[in-house]
């Protein structure tokens, strides 16, 4: 990457950290509610379920995680609002540079999310502390790119941010429950069991609970999934950014 490049990208990064600090408010929601879940939650797990603590944490983490969808969609989406994507297109930075520079500061907002959420609910919930913390951010890493090549793909789709919000909100209730969060897919009834394997959440909620508990390899095989997923999600996001997803009608 030259050095024209490299400025370019660091000044579109800069340029999104800004508008993130300036609207730190859906961050703080999906901080401060699975806190309180964990915390509420913790005597029904640990009663119903042997050793329930690493379900209490993982579950809360990855279900609003799975919310956190909505800043990145938002992310996005507000390059419509203000009409300023083909503005930016027609810039001389490239698309690899505008995307890298719009997906950086949005997968360190993840990325923190899922961090303040595992320290907590060590420290205060009581769940063991991860055996490998190598592999518990690799895993929190492949989690961050599949929410927000997800939430990205999610954007170029909507037409309002009212549609944004109302699809982020009923579709991640759906993955993370569905996919184990609230409930383990093995207490559940037997359709949302054979559903679950189709819900992105059941993959991720397998990778992180297996990277606290030190399993590598199964940790890998969802992680590969869920690699699967970002990559679909992303080509599509990537293409329907490059043909004109900014204009005033979506194509």
């Amino acid at each position: 990457m030259s050095t024209d490049s490299l400025y370019r990208t660091a000044a579109l990064v800069k340029y999104n950290v800004i508008l993130r600090l300036r609207d730190p408010a859906q961050l703080v929601s999906y901080l401060v509610t699975p806190m309180i879940f964990m915390v509420l939650f913790k005597p029904l797990y640990t009663k119903a379920l042997g050793g329930g603590l690493v379900q209490t944490v993982t579950g809360q983490l990855v279900m609003f995680s799975v919310f956190a969808m909505a800043i990145v969609g938002n992310a996005i989406f507000v390059e419509r609002e203000w009409r300023t994507w083909d503005r930016l297109r027609a810039s001389r930075a490239t698309r690899a540079e505008l995307l890298i520079g719009k997906a950086l500061p949005v997968f360190a907002v993840l990325m923190f999310q899922q961090t303040v959420l595992v320290v907590y609910g060590c420290l205060v919930v009581g769940m063991p502390v991860p055996r490998s913390i190598g592999l518990l951010a690799l895993a929190m890493a492949v989690w961050g790119f599949t929410l927000m090549t997800m939430g990205s793909a999610l954007a170029t789709l909507v037409r309002s941010r009212g549609d944004l919000m109302m699809a982020s909100d009923v579709g991640s209730i759906a993955i993370s429950s569905i996919g184990g969060a609230l409930l383990p897919v093995s207490l559940m009834p037997g359709w949302a069991q054979a559903v679950a394997p189709f819900s992105p959440g059941y993959w991720g909620l397998g990778m992180i609970r297996s990277a606290v508990e030190g399993r590598t390899a199964d940790t890998l095989r969802p992680a590969l999934v869920c690699l699967g997923i970002a990559l679909v999600a992303g080509t599509f996001a990537s293409y329907r950014l490059a043909r004109g997803w900014g204009r005033s009608r979506l194509v």
